[in-house]
């Protein structure tokens, strides 16, 4: 059966179509991030202004028209509250009008299920990190079948760090791709490095780094905050590699796309003779077809929504989201 499924937790509005495991579509509409980063508001504006568009393009890609769709999943969150509530009424309406169940996913499931996906990855430990999220995650079976949390950051994502330097570093756009081409080339100055067993901090990092803007060539500065960083993420992951015995390291989520977080990663599980995978940079990025992969999966394990308690969670703990499949 085909699965629509729409994301909206921040600044893309993604619609997919998913059919048997199969992404059909993949279809998104952005709002244009320049110096300021995100706005909720008129980033949910543009979400509505666009969503029967979007929706529209991703059934055109699909070949399929919206009788053909037996279902629709929406991101419940974590997220930006208006961008949330745009997809949220997105589904029920289309969930109400076609007399179509309804499910609602984990953004960070959806970002982790997608690359596992498309990697055929069967049990890895996953570094999942996007513009709010940053954690070391692995599946378990108890209390319930969920992704435990082994380590995470204390503070904010690694995502909104490097953004918050990219807006302190006046580039444009005020996001991670563009921290990664100013550092090209820099040269490694001293940055405060926070690793508490397997968690992490990055506001700290942050705070120097904005600072040695003053009195240092911003390519040092960019450099040094990735190079820091990332081997945070790096050391964090191997400990949790050492404790849970895996052979297999995920990464997703949004600063996935980083060439150089790939590089470390891949250096560090080659020197502990496992795999490491990489989902392509479009399932990485938030997307509607990883929301309709994992709402087809729910749905066919009987996870379906009543319309009454379809809600959006701003806090969603991946590690609350059940994983029945």
């Amino acid at each position: 059966m085909a699965i629509l499924g729409i994301e909206s937790s921040a600044h893309t509005l993604g619609v997919g179509v998913s059919e048997g495991g199969r992404i059909l579509a993949n279809e998104k509409m952005m709002y244009k991030i320049e110096d300021k980063g995100v706005i909720p508001a008129k980033a949910a504006d543009l979400h509505a202004e666009n969503a029967r568009i979007a929706v529209e393009a991703a059934l055109g890609k699909a070949g399929l028209s919206i009788r053909d769709i037996a279902g629709v999943g929406y991101t419940k969150g974590p997220g930006m509250g208006p961008c949330l509530r745009v997809g949220q009424l997105i589904a029920r309406t289309i969930s109400v009008d076609n007399s179509i169940p309804i499910t609602q996913v984990n953004h960070a499931v959806g970002h982790i299920e997608v690359a596992r996906h498309l990697s055929r990855a069967k049990d890895p430990l996953v570094i999942y990190v996007s513009g709010g999220n940053s954690q070391i995650l692995g599946l378990v079976d108890a209390p319930f079948r969920h992704y435990h949390v082994f380590g995470e950051t204390l503070d904010i994502g690694i995502g909104n760090m490097l953004d918050g330097f990219a807006r302190a570093a006046k580039l444009n756009p005020a996001w991670g791709s563009s921290v990664a081409r100013l550092a090209k080339g820099g040269r490694y100055i001293d940055m405060p490095y926070t690793v508490k067993g397997m968690d992490f901090t990055f506001t700290g990092l942050l705070t120097h780094a904005t600072n040695a803007l003053r009195s240092n060539p911003h390519r040092d500065v960019a450099y040094s905050l990735q190079e820091t960083s990332f081997a945070m993420l790096c050391e964090a992951a191997e400990r949790a590699l050492m404790l849970t015995g895996k052979n297999t390291i995920l990464v997703c989520g949004g600063v996935a796309q980083s060439e150089r977080l790939r590089q470390m990663v891949s250096t560090m599980a080659i020197s502990h003779s496992v795999r490491s995978f990489v989902a392509p940079d479009e399932y990485n990025a938030d997307n509607g077809a990883m929301i309709a992969l994992v709402a087809e999966k729910m749905l066919d394990h009987g996870m379906e929504c009543a319309l009454a308690d379809c809600d959006i969670n701003q806090r969603y703990r991946v590690d609350s989201a059940e994983i029945r499949w």
